[in-house]
């Protein structure tokens, strides 16, 4: 009984002084976020969420999970993704929320002993709101990482059509196992799109490679020739073709070259094309 009293004395208080409120809460934000976010789409945001926050409070909502709260997490699940997106920090996401408390004090400084005890179990309710926001970034800041991850690792391994028949992966800085996953996957699918039968696998930037990555190209190169196409390995450096022999790795049946130059005339001599050498310059 006491609990509801308390939650309909805070829910009074809110609602009495809704408007006037909201305004303070939505200055109070825009003091640290103004510049970044316009002024109506802040006082949108906020304002929605004190409304639905009464709503949740009028019909008993308890804590953030409260099925009452649905709208609230919603609202919060919205500025929260928001704010990740337009590189505000977690620290300025929080604020967000925790703002209303410093708002809601001047407010009470004369308060009753109920509103006060109302104030207290509200302080509980906007610390899970708060790290509800929190968690909510945290997922967001960690999906928009992991997709910026994935448009490097496409930038970092391009496809390049040489000539008529001919494709190259020209590879450059450290390989690991997701990044010759990609390789594997662009290299296939650029070998379906232009209907080439020959592939240059450059790894001539490339500093090292390991037992994991090695394995990949290999596998790589196996895919490649079940459809038809036959791969070269050109740029091994004396540092990665001591590591392969130290590793055990096994490259017998796997052309390699030591440039991309004599890969590539080897790839234009497979696909029917006759390379000559004239005064230094293949023609």
């Amino acid at each position: 009984m006491a609990k509801r009293d308390s939650a309909a004395d805070l829910v009074g208080l809110l609602s009495v002084e809704g408007q006037d409120l909201a305004a303070a809460w939505v200055r109070e934000v825009s003091g640290s976020q103004s510049g970044r976010i316009s002024a109506a789409e802040l006082d949108r945001e906020l304002r929605e969420l004190f409304d639905a926050l009464v709503d949740a409070l009028r019909q008993g909502a308890a804590d953030v999970h409260s099925e009452q709260m649905s709208e609230v997490r919603a609202l919060l699940t919205e500025l929260s993704r928001n704010r990740a997106r337009q590189g505000f920090s977690p620290t300025e996401t929080a604020i967000s929320v925790f703002a209303l408390k410093r708002v809601l004090e001047p407010v009470l400084s004369d308060g009753t002993a109920e509103q006060i005890r109302a104030y207290l179990q509200f302080n509980a309710l906007l610390d899970g709101m708060g790290l509800f926001v929190i968690e909510t970034y945290t997922q967001t800041r960690d999906e928009i990482i992991t997709s910026q991850a994935e448009q490097l690792l496409e930038l970092s391994t391009p496809v390049v059509r040489l000539w008529d028949g001919v494709i190259a992966v020209p590879l450059v800085g450290t390989l690991d196992s997701a990044r010759t996953q990609v390789v594997m996957e662009k290299l296939l699918q650029a070998l379906v799109d232009t209907g080439s039968e020959q592939a240059i696998i450059d790894i001539t930037g490339v500093p090292a490679v390991d037992t994991q990555v090695a394995q990949h190209l290999l596998k790589t190169i196996v895919a490649a020739r079940l459809m038809g196409a036959e791969c070269t390995v050109s740029g091994i450096s004396p540092q990665i073709a001591q590591t392969i022999v130290a590793l055990g790795i096994e490259f017998d049946d796997i052309v390699t070259k030591a440039s991309l130059a004599d890969a590539l005339k080897l790839a234009l001599r497979r696909s029917g094309v006759d390379v000559v050498v004239h005064q230094g310059v293949q023609r």
